[in-house]
């Protein structure tokens, strides 16, 4: 997670909330937090951030699909 970089999230901040209302965020086997930059970057382009393990994201992401919100993902691969 220390190797999480704000040009990792690019896209998705330059964006900012005309796609999406939050970032879901998967941190790889574990859930961790992100660094400071990284959540700096993503509250000042006016999202949300919400980190949880990868499998969990993926589990959220089903849920948060199938009621039609508006988010973006970043999954670190397991």
């Amino acid at each position: 997670m220390a190797e999480l970089s704000v040009d990792d999230l690019n896209e998705i901040i330059a964006a900012g909330t005309d796609i999406s209302e939050f970032v879901l965020l998967g941190t790889g086997l574990v859930q961790a937090l992100p660094p400071p930059s990284v959540r700096e970057a993503v509250r000042a382009a006016g999202l949300g951030l919400e980190f949880m393990s990868t499998e969990a994201a993926v589990r959220t992401y089903n849920v948060l699909a199938s009621e039609g919100r508006r988010f973006a993902a970043a999954l670190i691969a397991v």
